[in-house]
């Protein structure tokens, strides 16, 4: 009787297993990813194509809702809003980090840990409340702040979200409180990651604190500072619920935002073929931007090998 020969299969070498471990732990990411992300991208390019009522099927209409955003006095408007929000509160909310971040960076300072933990603790708390609380601190008759303004200067308070000339500025205040935790503590990191011998050497050298702070610290915080101008530049594009809750786009479209206006259109007009034109459009704005400063920042970031000669 012949024996049969059971010849085992080729095995699969170390590393092919590891790469098929690494494959099987991003796959649910790159499925998420398709599903939740590119999936609607190619949604909203068809859609924006189409006019829809969020009730009936859609229509082709062409171009026309492209068309109709270079007409409409209130998309243009809204983007007005945005872009010098933007450019009031994105400076405002680096320096103010930045600023706290070097106050905080400070060990000697008793109770490091709590005075971290109460400037962060905004980061964490619902925009909606939020916007509540400084509701009620802007409010013009019992809020805080126009109480103050009247028991120290003894005249009484503007109405700030009223004023057309104060919402915009009252609502950058309000953002730079909220986001300098989170701004603070990447600060924080970056200060972290600076070798304390080149603060040492520049001392040798003779080198003060504001000598030390423009030749050493803030270029190599250029990175940090870098990646908050990107982050702050998206979530100006992105600021809904002060609008929604506190202003409502109000007064006289002074804080009539970009995301605030795009929710009219589609939930509220029920226009979603047009607001995802309006979405679109702005999204190829903002990639226009992201990489308009991607590559002006290659004239001032660096990093701490292009200062010290690289290893």
């Amino acid at each position: 009787m012949t024996a049969i020969n059971m010849r085992p299969g080729p095995a699969i070498s170390a590393r092919t297993r590891e790469a098929l471990n690494g494959y099987a732990f991003v796959s649910p990411w790159v499925l998420g990813f398709f599903i939740f992300v590119i999936g609607p991208m190619i949604g909203l390019v068809w859609l924006s194509f189409h006019r829809w009522d969020l009730i009936g099927d859609p229509r082709p209409v062409g171009w026309r809702n492209y068309e109709r955003l270079f007409s409409d006095r209130l998309f243009l408007k809204s983007m007005e809003v945005t872009i010098v929000y933007g450019l009031g509160r994105v400076p405002l909310g680096i320096i103010v980090a930045l600023g706290t971040a070097l106050l905080l960076n400070n060990r000697r300072i008793q109770f490091i840990g709590i005075w971290r933990t109460i400037y962060y603790m905004p980061v964490v708390l619902p925009p909606v409340a939020v916007s509540l609380v400084w509701m009620w601190i802007y409010n013009p008759r019992y809020g805080i702040l126009n109480s103050t303004i009247q028991q120290v200067l003894g005249v009484p308070g503007p109405r700030w979200l009223d004023d057309p000339a104060l919402v915009l500025p009252s609502l950058m205040i309000m953002a730079v409180w909220v986001a300098a935790g989170r701004n603070m503590i990447i600060y924080l990191s970056g200060l972290q990651g600076i070798s304390n011998e080149l603060y040492e050497a520049s001392a040798i050298d003779g080198a003060g604190y504001w000598r030390q702070f423009f030749r050493i610290t803030l270029p190599l915080l250029t990175p940090v500072i870098f990646f908050n101008l990107i982050t702050g530049m998206i979530d100006t594009f992105k600021l809904f619920t002060q609008a929604y809750v506190m202003t409502e786009g109000g007064p006289r479209n002074q804080s009539l935002f970009f995301t605030y206006y795009l929710f009219q259109k589609g939930f509220a007009q029920y226009q979603m073929g047009y607001a995802s034109a309006m979405a679109l459009v702005v999204f190829i704005i903002i990639m226009a931007l992201t990489l308009l400063v991607f590559r002006w920042s290659k004239a001032w970031v660096f990093y701490e090998g292009e200062l010290t000669g690289g290893a």
